[in-house]
């Protein structure tokens, strides 16, 4: 008998989908809480550091598509300066803050830092099973399976949010021109056109992006780590992580920045009864026969200063759980 349980026991380790059904390789998700505090006191401050920065680059990106510019109530914005200018002689410096409590809710989520990488680590320790055996998956590929999942799965839970941080960072104007007057009434206002539809317009070309994106952003950073330290066999440099977060962020950003265009102007089609495109292909062709391959990259400028933060994000992240002793090393003594 005990013959045949060690045997058991044998056959559970080497098989990645055995151990997965027994409940052993979930241990890491009792990490998941903590790592969702580290994820939020990071997110909660770069957010609010780079929002400013973050409305110029949907305005820049979205005003093609955005009725007040096209109406010719509002000139176009000739780059990044230009719209932080006008946007505070206009509205008010705290106007370039305008999405707060949305981006407050995307915080919890995507770009999101909280959710996601607190997802990405749960996924990644499963992915490769450190402690219980052979791993399901390894190396590169583990990190960035594990990247891609956790923002797509974070995606799908946040992105009326998401919606409603771009319609109310694109609303141009103070308080009585402004088509919406917060989050509650584009959401109310969306729903009643269009229905939960509405809500998650634009949501196939934010999967295509985010699967290239988070890949590369979370599964690149990772790999980068992992090769740095098994060269040097010591913890990496802290400024050694933040040149790679850095080209990385970048990287990610610059490779998935035409899905994130066709998203964003797909997102300013949500509650209008006569939409510019028809669907996700649609906005694709539009968009290169009537303005050209290099409106893709409109606002890239703007987006590669705001990758800064989401730079800090990846490297600080680390460092808020060594500070509170929550790394895995500590977890595993």
């Amino acid at each position: 008998m005990e013959d045949e349980g060690e045997e058991s026991n044998n056959r559970m380790s080497t098989n990645p989908a055995a151990r997965i059904a027994s409940g052993s390789s979930w241990k890491y998700a009792t990490n998941f809480k903590r790592d969702l505090m580290a994820g939020a006191i990071m997110g909660g401050v770069v957010h609010t550091i780079v929002a400013p920065i973050e409305r110029a680059k949907l305005l820049l990106q979205t005003q093609h598509s955005n009725f007040a510019i096209l109406t010719g109530k509002h000139p176009k914005f000739k780059g990044m300066f230009d719209c932080i200018f006008r946007t505070v002689r206009d509205e008010g410096f705290l106007s370039l803050w305008r999405d707060g409590m949305s981006l407050k809710g995307r915080i919890i989520g995507k770009d999101l830092p909280i959710f996601t990488l607190a997802r990405l680590d749960l996924y990644r320790d499963v992915l490769k099973n450190d402690d219980d055996g052979p791993p399901i998956m390894s190396g590169t590929a583990a990190n960035f399976f594990a990247g891609a999942a956790a923002g797509c799965s974070t995606l799908v839970l946040v992105y009326p949010l998401d919606i409603a941080h771009t319609r109310l960072a694109a609303d141009i104007g103070k308080a009585d021109a402004r088509q919406f007057r917060g989050i509650y009434h584009f959401m109310t206002s969306v729903y009643r056109v269009e229905g939960l539809h509405g809500l998650y317009r634009g949501l196939p070309a934010s999967f295509h992006g985010m699967v290239v994106h988070r890949g590369i952003y979370f599964g690149g950073f990772d790999t980068i780590k992992e090769i740095l330290t098994k060269e040097s066999n010591l913890e990496l440099a802290l400024w050694k992580r933040w040149v790679a977060a850095q080209v990385v962020t970048t990287t990610a950003g610059l490779l998935s920045y035409p899905f994130d265009t066709v998203r964003r102007r797909m997102m300013m089609q949500s509650g209008l009864e006569k939409p510019m495109y028809n669907d996700t292909l649609d906005c694709w062709k539009t968009i290169y026969r009537t303005e050209g391959f290099p409106s893709f990259y409109r606002g890239a400028v703007s987006n590669m200063f705001r990758s800064t933060g989401a730079a800090a994000i990846l490297v600080l992240y680390d460092e808020v759980r060594k500070f509170m002793h929550w790394s895995r090393d500590s977890s595993k003594t």
